[in-house]
């Protein structure tokens, strides 16, 4: 190890690496197995979440039911209503649900502060920091908003997602009243609806299980698996790989060396256990700092994890790193006895009379071959190199080819959950129909102004909706619109409502991907993504029975679209020529400010009663995670690329070094010399290159296709087919750059050798 200090190095930075990706990969791996189940319990979760009509029912008849049949626990009556208020930048915000709770536990949904503090009096929110008021999480604690006026006082989770923020009960006068249970039986969706049955009066409104939100969060938990097990994958093969190859190398460098062990008595087996204690002892220090490594870089993604899903664990499994361990050092020995056999097997005689250098007519035809090349003499001797010794350049070319292929990938996924945020962008700027009314406190007075809305409905005093599309349509800067109606349908054969949406005008079907099929022309015909088709067990051409409001009507599938609203449930269509729209969604023209042209559209929207605000595409928490893990694994498994380079040019240079004193005694320059080294490493590099980026762009489509599986939805082209040929010559020419990067320490060392001390090494 000592006369070897470089090939020690390498198989420990190697191991380290390997156990690194792996401990990272499988701590992720068990930590995505239902985190949602694990926040649920530590939360103690509401399995069924019930909304009230307060014009229907009062507080002391919803506790009561806190004692209905199958309920083990309940918190409430809260006190609930809508708002759309106004942020401290003038921007109108999405409109949102508030409940009011004194405190965030209760023995049910107990809420946890993320930061902040909790409401303590009127005048005060705490905004809930899950994902679907990701758009409100940049808002800073101490913002202060409008209508009503509040001040934003802390962040909180909820796992089963009971509200967009909380106030005290004292600053609601409800429009309705929100009751949470929890339920001895709650495994499937026939134990929930019985105990909904038994709780049911006419004021109930709304009601979600927890199933609903348990199935979400699992979908997104199963996004990481697939992508964790490929990179996992790639570097336990590239450990094997260069370990393999480093061993190799040693054997052959060291024939000589081996034969006077032999001479002077050590068995095959004492010369086997030699070599392989050169991998055998850095291989186990670097597994043991890979392992340390493995776990640190586990703690701030599973941190992410906590936050996405309200956990307060570690993740961190101890098993998961002792496997790791064991199963790393086991594939490094079983790789390093299989290389160092063969010194067991030399003979005596033949090993002590073989040098290190290649046999004389191997790799001679490459020689000859680029010779002939009108190229400088430094550069066509590096081009032969590699074919002296093909089987170990075989070797490197195959971690190079992963090397290339994790960057490829790399790009491909991030490139791929880019285009599907975007396929889920519908329009720059939102406007609603209606804006919230401000009730006075009860008992008149100039107090505190309290959140309020009209039973029945958040919807207030609605705008003409042909006002309202004339100042869209003459508002400079205006690109298309498009009307929506939203409502709820059932379908024949299908349990449950759900959600439809009714469109027209010139930009409905911008944002949206298509699969197969075509866009809908007109009422009649529907657009449906694949969860759809998959619970209808219907296709393309297909008539479904919805049910509408009461009327039944025929609706012919024309098209799958990649759809996520509504778990990919739900159901576009054209709006009837006597559709009233709930908004419309504005694009803007190229160049056109969002935020300025919001505010100006809200401002000649005001007098007509609606408002405009900026649809905020934010990135999802679980791309942005997935995104750094990749770049992360990708540089890993670059470096461990660039690693094997490193070895075999060491080993190769120092196989050559009298040949390279002669090299210098002719006339070789130092700066020749450097060429000469990376120009060895050229075929290698582009070779692998040309292996791995193919290989890559497989690995994308298998990967990201898994992924939208797991989910239950098929992936239009778009998401799929994201190169384009002048990316893919670059990932190609990747693979050159590790290998150029790989070489640039031993051809330093190899121009300042001494001619002298070159030409005495044997």
């Amino acid at each position: 190890m000592q006369r070897r200090r470089v090939h020690t190095v390498v198989i420990a930075l190697v191991v380290l690496v390997a156990v690194s990706a792996s401990v990272l990969g499988g701590t992720l791996l068990v930590a995505s197995n239902a985190p949602f189940d694990r926040a649920f319990e530590q939360q103690n979760g509401a399995h069924l979440t019930v909304q009230f009509d307060a014009s229907k029912t009062t507080a002391a008849q919803l506790a009561a039911s806190a004692h209905a049949t199958g309920v083990s626990a309940a918190a409430g009556p809260f006190p609930t209503a809508s708002i759309t208020p106004i942020d401290d930048h003038d921007q109108p915000l999405p409109g949102m649900t508030v409940v009011g709770r004194s405190r965030p536990t209760g023995g049910v949904d107990d809420v946890r502060l993320v930061r902040g503090r909790w409401a303590t009096k009127p005048g005060e929110i705490v905004l809930s920091s899950d994902g679907r008021t990701e758009h409100m999480r940049s808002r800073s604690i101490g913002a202060v908003w409008r209508n009503p006026d509040l001040t934003v006082v802390g962040l909180a989770r909820s796992v089963s997602e009971t509200a967009d923020g909380w106030v005290v009960p004292e600053q609601i006068v409800p429009a309705g009243y929100q009751m949470l249970y929890r339920l001895t039986r709650a495994d499937n969706a026939e134990q929930v609806d019985a105990v909904l049955a038994g709780i049911g009066t006419e004021a109930l409104t709304a009601s979600k299980s927890w199933l609903v939100t348990r199935q979400r969060a699992a979908s997104d938990a199963a996004l990481f698996v697939p992508f964790l097990i490929a990179f996992g994958l790639l570097g336990l093969i590239m450990a094997v790989l260069i370990v393999g190859n480093v061993i190799a190398g040693a054997v052959s460098s060291g024939t000589r060396r081996i034969g006077i062990l032999k001479a002077l008595g050590f068995t095959p087996s004492q010369v086997v256990r030699a070599y392989l204690s050169q991998a055998l002892i850095p291989a186990t220090i670097g597994a043991a700092l890979g392992a340390v490594a493995g776990n640190l870089l586990a703690v701030p993604v599973l941190a992410k994890t906590n936050d996405l899903y309200g956990t307060n664990d570690s993740g961190v499994e101890p098993w998961v790193t002792i496997a790791v361990l064991a199963g790393v050092l086991a594939l490094v020995t079983v790789t390093a006895w299989i290389a160092a056999s063969r010194a067991g097997r030399l003979r005596t005689v033949d090993a002590l009379a073989v040098g290190r250098t290649p046999s004389p007519g191997r790799g001679r035809w490459a020689a000859r071959l680029t010779a002939r090349l009108p190229l400088p003499r430094p550069v066509t001797l590096g081009l032969a190199q590699p074919f002296a010794r093909p089987v170990r350049s075989a070797t490197i070319v195959i971690a190079i080819a992963f090397g290339a292929a994790a960057v490829t990938f790399s790009v491909g996924l991030a490139s791929s959950l880019t285009e599907i945020q975007a396929a889920d962008s519908h329009g720059d700027v939102q406007v609603n129909l209606a804006r919230m009314s401000m009730g006075p406190p009860p008992g008149g007075g100039g107090g505190k102004r309290q959140v309020s809305a009209p039973p029945g409905g958040e919807k207030a005093t609605p705008a003409d909706p042909a006002a309202v599309l004339s100042a869209i349509t003459h508002q400079a800067g205006t690109a298309g619109y498009c009307a929506v109606t939203a409502g709820d349908v059932t379908v024949a054969g299908l349990g449950g409502t759900l959600e439809s949406q009714e469109t027209s005008g010139t930009t409905c079907a911008d944002g949206y991907r298509m699969i197969s099929g075509d866009w809908y022309r007109g009422p009649g015909e529907i657009v449906v993504a694949t969860p759809f088709l998959t619970a209808t067990h219907t296709r393309i051409g297909d008539t479904v029975q919805l049910t509408r409001d009461g009327k039944q009507t025929s609706a012919t599938i024309v098209g799958e679209v990649f759809n996520t609203e509504n778990d990919g449930l739900q159901i576009l269509t054209g709006a009837g020529a006597d559709t009233e729209p709930d908004l419309f969604t504005v694009s803007v023209q190229p160049g056109t400010d969002v935020a300025a042209y919001a505010q100006s559209l809200d401002t000649a929207l005001s007098p007509l009663r609606a408002q405009a605000m900026v649809n905020e595409h934010g990135t999802a928490d679980e791309v942005l995670i997935i995104n750094a893990l990749t770049a992360l694994l990708t540089v890993m498994l670059t470096a461990v690329a660039a690693l094997g380079v490193l070895n075999t040019v060491v080993l190769e240079t120092r196989e050559r070094v009298h040949d390279l004193g002669i090299h210098k005694a002719l006339g070789m320059a130092p700066r020749q010399t450097v060429t000469m080294v990376i120009a060895s490493v050229t075929v290698l590099g582009l070779a692998g290159g040309a292996l791995g980026a193919p290989a890559g762009v497989l690995l994308q489509r298998t990967i990201v296709t898994k992924m939208g599986d797991t989910a239950g939805f098929h992936l239009p082209d778009a998401v799929l087919n994201i190169y384009v040929p002048g990316e893919l010559l670059l990932f190609a020419l990747g693979g050159l750059v590790i290998a150029v990067v790989g070489a640039m320490l031993p051809a330093g060392w190899a121009a300042r050798t001494r001619t002298a001390t070159a030409l005495r090494t044997e």
